[in-house]
C-alpha cells in the first residue's frame, strides 16, 4: 500500500558525453545540496572518464555503448526511472550551466502540473542570446505557449522535471535525434494531454568541457526545432495513464 503521505521518489537524471573535466564537480555541488534525491548519470558512450568519475562519487551509473546523442540518453534515462518506479524525474546538464539550488523549486511546481520548466527570459538572470536565435524561441515560445494554455518563456530549456505521467510520455515518445529532444518532447506531451508550467531560473556559463553547439549550429537548431515542432503537430499521441 502507498502511503500518500511520504515524499515521493525523485530520480536527477544527467545526460553526460565526455564531460570528464565538469562532471565531478556538478555532482559535488549536487550533493552539497542534501536534498531527497537519487542521481543516475547517463554515459552518453564517453571516450574519457565521465563514468570513471561519476562511479567514484557514490551516483548510479548507465553505460551506453556507443553515443546516442542527448535524446537517446534522457530517453534511456526515462526508461530506467519507470523501471525502478520513480514518482518524478528531473533532467540536470553535466556542464554546471543549470544550477541544483533552483531543483526543489522546479519540482514544487510539479504540485500544479506534469511538466515543471526551469525557464531563462522569465524575469531572473541576465542569459543573453543573439538577436536571431532570440527570435527563433520567441516564435517556438508562443506556439507552444498557446498549445499549452499558459504563458512559456523558455521552451528549449532542459532544466526541467516531470512526474509519472510525464516520465511514461517521454519513455515511449521522447525523440532521439541527438539535439532534437526539447520542443518535440514537449509539444507531444501537451498533445497528449499533460500540462506544463515554468518556474523563472539563472542560467549559468557552460563550467568546462566543450559545447555540443556553436553559435551558428544553435540558429541551424532552432530551425531545425521549427520543422520538429511543425512534424510534432501531425504526430499520432498517446494519452497518458493516469
Amino acid at each position: 500500500m502507498v502511503d500518500p503521505d511520504a515524499s515521493p521518489r525523485t530520480l536527477v537524471i544527467i545526460p553526460a558525453w565526455n564531460e570528464g573535466a565538469v562532471i565531478g564537480e556538478t555532482l559535488a555541488e549536487l550533493g552539497s545540496q542534501h536534498l531527497a534525491i537519487d542521481t543516475l548519470v547517463v554515459d552518453d558512450g564517453s571516450r574519457d572518464d565521465t563514468a570513471d568519475i561519476a562511479q567514484n562519487s557514490g551516483v548510479s551509473v548507465l553505460r551506453l555503448p556507443f553515443n546516442l546523442g542527448v535524446g537517446g540518453a534522457l530517453r534511456a534515462g526515462f526508461e530506467y526511472a519507470h523501471r525502478n518506479d520513480y514518482d518524478q524525474v528531473l533532467q540536470l546538464d553535466a556542464d554546471g550551466q543549470h544550477d541544483p539550488r533552483d531543483i526543489p523549486r522546479i519540482l514544487e511546481a510539479l504540485g500544479e502540473a506534469d511538466i515543471a520548466i526551469g525557464a531563462r527570459f522569465a524575469g531572473v538572470g541576465s542569459y543573453s542570446a543573439g538577436a536571431s536565435r532570440r527570435l527563433m524561441m520567441g516564435i517556438l515560445a508562443r506556439v507552444i505557449s498557446g498549445l499549452a494554455h499558459t504563458r512559456l518563456t523558455d521552451v528549449t530549456s532542459g532544466f526541467r522535471a516531470g512526474n509519472r505521467r510525464a516520465i511514461e510520455q517521454y519513455r515511449i515518445h521522447f525523440p532521439t535525434e541527438y539535439l532534437g529532444d526539447t520542443v518535440d518532447s514537449l509539444v507531444m506531451a501537451v498533445r497528449s494531454g499533460l500540462t506544463v508550467t515554468q518556474v523563472p531560473v539563472q542560467m549559468r556559463q557552460r563550467q568546462a568541457g566543450k559545447p555540443s553547439t556553436s553559435p551558428v549550429k544553435s540558429v541551424i537548431y532552432l530551425g531545425r526545432s521549427l520543422l520538429a515542432l511543425l512534424i510534432a503537430l501531425t504526430r499520432p499521441t498517446t494519452p497518458p495513464k493516469d
